[in-house]
Formats: C-alpha cells, structure tokens, sequence
C-alpha cells in the first residue's frame, strides 16, 4: 500500500485529497504546517508528497528539498496559485515530479498521482532488472572448473577494472558476448550504457549509419537525424562483435574514434566527442587478416591492448557436465519439468562429442533432450543423432570390423538385454517393457545368452 504525505494549510483542500486518496487505497498522513511536514518526512518514508508552494512557517520549496535529502525516493508534487508557477517550475529543475495548479479538478490531481506510482513501478522494475543483469554476469556466476577458464576469468577480473579496450578471441560459440558483458558490469562503467552491435549483421552503407548515425537528409530515407551506436553508448561501453568483418573504409573511422574520441555523423559537420570504452570480438586470426591487407596494421594494435583468448569447449572437458548440469536445471525450470540430471550412458556421450558449435552447441543439446525428456534423467533416446551414443559405443566395437554378422547381431542383442536390465534395476517385468516384448521372451533370451539374472 502506498504511502502520501498532504501538506496544505487549507483544511478543505488537505481533507478532499485526502479522502479521494484513502478512497484509492492509498495510506494517507496530512499537516497543514511545512516544518511539521519536514519533520514527518525525517521519521518516516512516504512514496508520494504533495505540498502547497505557500505555507504559514515555511514553503513547499523547503518541503522538496527536505525530500531530497532525507528520502529521495520519495516524489513531490507541488500544488501552486497562477501566480506562482515560474517558482513550480524552479522547483521542477530542483526534483519536483510535477505541479498542479489551483483550483483544480480532483481527477486531473489522481491522474497524476497515477503516472507518479506508475513511473516508481517502471523505476522498481528496472532497478530490479538491473540487479539481476549484475548478478548474472558477475564472476561468481560464471560456471567453469578447467585451468584453462579459470586462468581467463583472472584476467577478465583485472582487466574490467580498467577502461582499457578489450579484445575478445575465440571460436564461434564460445561466449565471447558472455565475456563483454562480464567486462562491462563489473567495471566503473557498469551504471553508463551497454551497446552492442555485430559488424557482420549489417552491409557496409548501414553499418557506418548505424554506428555513427546520420543527419537528416544524408541519404535517401534519413527523413530526420538519428544518433548513432557510439553516441548511445557515451558514458559507457560499445561491443562491437565479429570486428573482423570490417570493411576498410570503416575501420579508417574506427581507428579515429579509438585515437581522437571524436567521430562525425552521416551528413553531418559538426565533430562530435565521446567517451566510450570499446570492447570488440571476433573468431578470426586478426594477425593473419593483417598480413593478408585485409585489416589496418594501425587499428590492429589499438584493438589488441588487452587479448583475451577462450578456449573451445573440446579443450575444457571439465567443465563440460557442469555446463550440461547448468543448463539443464535452468531448461527444466522452463518448461516445468522434474529432473534428476542424465544419465551414465548420457555423461559419457556428452564427454567423448567434440563439440563444433562449442557452448551455444551444448546449450542447444541439452534444451533439446530436456524438451523431449520422458523419464525422470535425460536419456540417450532423448540426445540428438549427432552426439547419441551408436552401435558402436554400446557392444564397443570401433575401427575396421570382420566376422560373422550373425555372430555380431546375436552379441549385440546379449550386451543391450544386459544393459536395460541393469537400467530396470533387474526388474524383468519393466526390462520386458522398455525392451518391447513379453516377460516369457526376455527370460527365453536371457536362458539362450546365458544372462544371469536374480
């Protein structure tokens, strides 16, 4: 329930918005004195204050201040004569949320009061936002055991204390946004803007608009001006994905930025000062684009102040069930399922993939198993037909095979009734199930294969 504070010296004006408050359900604290209704304030939190400009001992611009010091949650508004609405409007560029002018209708007074609790909502809700984005990307967050990570992490934490420019190598899939955001929030610029943009997704004409903007009439179509991607991100930091992919004529412009913190618009003659930190990503091998006089030797350097190379998955097998495990309970809590975690069979395949796509492959296996998950651990049945375990891994055969096939046939049926059995726990009937025969047919091949069974 909201909390309002009325300070008004007139008794009618103080009781009608005060009843049409309570009537709202609004819990409602009224004085007809300024240096009462500073007193109060001091004490206690109140969401919303409305105070008359004018007052007997003191005044509404003395009532604001008080708010600003002793609760700047708090939001003002001010109620003012005619006469004094220049002073309201002062006291708007001091922090007052907005004035109402008398004689007022009392719904025009509720209205507003409704766009203040909406804003506090939206100004929660983002806050809220906020944290939750901070204790995402916060180290203590980052799911790894390998030395190889471990040794990255290290060097991300030094580095996002600086403001120096980044630059984050790595196969495709292996969580180089992931890093830039890590780098972002936890660096002095964490409460600045976070822009991101991949110079791959966008042809060269769009590009450039889209990173330094444009005037109106720059080109066909800039029907007004538009900021660009470094101007929304002044005060904070850039990443600019897939920078490899940079064509000559951007890159010149990039480096300017990187080296005078200026750049001009589309169209445009005014030079415009940023200060952003940039931190830029891309799975190619810059030192080979640059000897090749595909990338500026120039720009090179300036994007490569501080490396931070992640290794591909196949290289930190260790972390690999840790990741399955993560992804697993955040897929599960989606989609409101029950599950235990994989099993043995399913550990293994996940151990020996090689793993192309890297993490964003593995997160895409393990939604996948989760969404078509039946029993209560993903199963093999359940994994994609790249990474689930064949013939081969169940009867162990590999390389160059020769002999009977029948011979091969009859030990793979011996070695796979083996198995299910000892996945039903040695109960027959459920084995007779998940095996699609009857009870008597599994205890005839279980007497012909010799399978022992209790």
């Amino acid at each position: 329930m909201k909390k309002v504070l009325i300070v008004d010296d007139e008794p009618l004006m103080r009781i009608s918005i005060s009843d049409a408050l309570k009537e709202e359900g609004f819990t409602v604290v009224e004085t007809g004195l300024g240096l009462e209704g500073i007193r109060l304030i001091k004490e206690g939190l109140f969401d919303l204050v409305i105070t008359d400009l004018r007052l007997p001992d003191s005044d509404g611009i003395e009532v604001l201040r008080s708010c600003k010091q002793y609760s700047p949650e708090s939001k003002v508004i001010l109620i003012t004569a005619y006469g004094s609405v220049d002073t309201a409007v002062e006291a708007m560029k001091m922090g007052a949320y907005d004035y109402i002018t008398k004689p007022f209708p009392m719904d025009k007074l509720l209205l507003m009061i409704e766009r203040v609790i909406r804003f506090q909502e939206l100004e929660e809700e983002n806050l809220i936002l906020k944290e939750q984005v901070e204790e995402r990307y916060n180290f203590d967050g980052m799911v790894y055991k390998s030395e190889l990570m471990r040794e990255v992490v290290e060097s991300v934490k030094i580095v996002a204390a600086t403001d120096s420019t980044v630059l984050v190598l790595g196969e495709s899939g292996t969580g180089k946004e992931l890093i830039a955001n890590a780098i972002h929030y936890n660096s002095l610029r964490k409460d600045g803007p976070f822009v991101k943009l991949s110079s791959a997704a966008l042809p060269e004409t769009l590009l450039e608009a889209e990173l330094f903007g444009y005037e109106k009439g720059a080109f066909t179509g800039a029907v007004k001006a538009k900021k660009g991607k470094f101007e929304l991100a002044d005060g904070g930091s850039i990443f600019l994905d897939e920078i490899g992919e940079l064509t000559p004529a951007i890159q010149v412009k990039l480096l300017r930025v990187l080296q005078e913190k200026e750049f001009d618009r589309l169209g445009g003659t005014q030079t415009i000062s940023v200060d952003v930190r940039i931190i830029c990503a891309t799975q190619r091998d810059l030192k080979e684009e640059v000897a090749n006089g595909n990338f500026r030797e120039d720009l090179y350097y300036r994007l490569n102040v501080v490396p931070v190379t992640l290794p591909p998955l196949r290289e930190r097998k260790s972390d690999v069930l840790l990741l399955a495990d993560h992804f697993l309970k955040r897929f599960a809590t989606q989609n409101g399922k029950s599950l235990k975690g994989f099993t043995t069979d399913v550990q293994e395949a996940l151990l020996k993939y090689h793993y192309p796509g890297n993490i964003r492959e593995l997160v895409n296996i393990v939604e996948r198993a989760v969404v078509l998950a039946r029993g209560a651990e993903i199963e093999c049945c359940d994994l994609s037909d790249d990474i689930n375990p064949g013939v081969e891994q169940l009867i162990g055969v590999s390389g160059p095979c020769s002999g009977n096939l029948s011979k091969a046939v009859k030990e793979f049926e011996r070695q796979f009734i083996v198995k299910v059995l000892s996945e039903a726990g040695g109960n027959k009937s459920l084995a007779a199930k998940l095996l699609g025969m009857s009870r008597k047919t599994l205890w005839e091949k279980c007497k012909a294969f010799e399978i022992v069974t209790t």
